[in-house]
């Protein structure tokens, strides 16, 4: 089968490897539709995130839809032909994490797209059979790719236990900010104001529904988030940019006894944060890594034409040009939202 495998920076090379063979538990993928990530670019561009670093050859990807074409002999859930989106994250299913059902925090189990194990920019991969699920015939295979980062937003809203007719403030509108802008709505948050430098990401989810867009270049965020909530500030602020500045920001645009979620990773492990305000308003800051237990709710509201995230997807590109999706995803962010290959 054909593999995009990054080698180091900037070094993405397509060759040729072993098609694998599903397990007792397992089913066979072939992959159709992967999405481009935000942290597939800092592998590709950086070499790491925080400390997990880039030290020898595998396959990115982990934003996947694609088709059954084998089963494991134990595997009596799927069949032949089933058209499926993939969970990527596999835990030990043996820990305390696990058994509370906070399976993302698992400390032994293995991200695909991850280093070093192999994710899904290749034509097909093998899977344990609890980690696909169903995609509905209304979603083609760009739409099944979608979910998993619509995940990431359902978790974020999740973790902020945001409640109707809530404030909400979104301070990145990258395709995870957008996602989280969404799963907001479905939980019933009416004053939506989300924060970007980018005006195709402002446009985007003025066109997704969000009460507010802000140009961070020609407004204080925070002062405009305080003047849109009555001088109060949001209930809930979602940091997603993944950038020291607004995770700084995030503090100062909750209202006194809000929340902050944390959802973008910076570059940087150790920044500086206000506490004496999170003390001071109290605040509660949360964290919000990956997701647990919520695909199944993002496929069924996707599929219920509440939300149209297709618009997220601006580029498609074929897995033979995969350098050229990276490089797009990296250097045009001021056209290109989602990049999603076909395979």
């Amino acid at each position: 089968m054909k593999a995009a495998v990054l080698y180091g920076i900037h070094d993405l090379r397509l060759e040729e490897r072993p098609r694998p063979s599903p397990a007792a538990d397992e089913v066979l993928v072939r992959i159709k539709a992967v999405g481009v990530c935000g942290s597939d670019l800092h592998f590709y561009h950086e070499g790491h995130i925080g400390d997990k670093v880039v030290e020898r050859p595998y396959v990115l990807g982990h934003e996947a839809a694609g088709e059954v074409v084998e089963v494991g002999a134990d595997v009596k859930a799927y069949k032949v032909g089933d058209r499926v989106c993939l969970e990527p994250g596999i835990p030990c299913r043996k820990c305390a994490w696990d058994k509370r059902g906070e399976y993302n925090l698992c400390p032994h189990g293995v991200y695909q797209s991850g280093p070093h194990t192999d994710g899904f920019f290749q034509e097909y991969t093998a899977i344990p059979a609890d980690y696909v699920f169903p995609l509905p015939d209304n979603l083609d295979w760009i739409d099944g790719a979608l979910i998993e980062p619509f995940v990431v937003g359902l978790h974020a809203t999740w973790r902020a236990n945001v409640q109707p007719g809530a404030s909400v403030a979104i301070l990145g509108a990258g395709p995870i900010g957008l996602m989280t802008l969404a799963a907001a709505q479905a939980h019933g948050a009416t004053t939506t104001i989300v924060a970007d430098v980018i005006e195709k990401r402002l446009s985007l989810a003025r066109e997704l529904g969000a009460t507010h867009a802000l140009n961070a270049r020609e407004v204080k965020t925070v002062d405009e988030v305080q003047r849109l909530t009555g001088g109060i500030g949001a209930d809930v602020v979602f940091e997603t940019a993944g950038a020291i500045p607004t995770q700084q920001q995030s503090v100062w645009a909750a209202r006194r006894g809000g929340t902050v979620v944390l959802v973008g990773m910076p570059g940087e492990s150790v920044i500086p944060l206000d506490t004496m305000r999170v003390i001071r308003a109290e605040l509660s800051v949360k964290g919000s890594f990956r997701y647990a237990n919520h695909f199944p709710k993002a496929i069924d509201l996707s599929a219920s034409g509440r939300f149209n995230l297709r618009p997220i997807a601006t580029h498609t590109f074929p897995l033979e040009q995969i350098g050229e999706a990276f490089e797009t995803s990296l250097t045009k962010k001021d056209v290109a939202i989602k990049v999603v290959v076909t395979i």
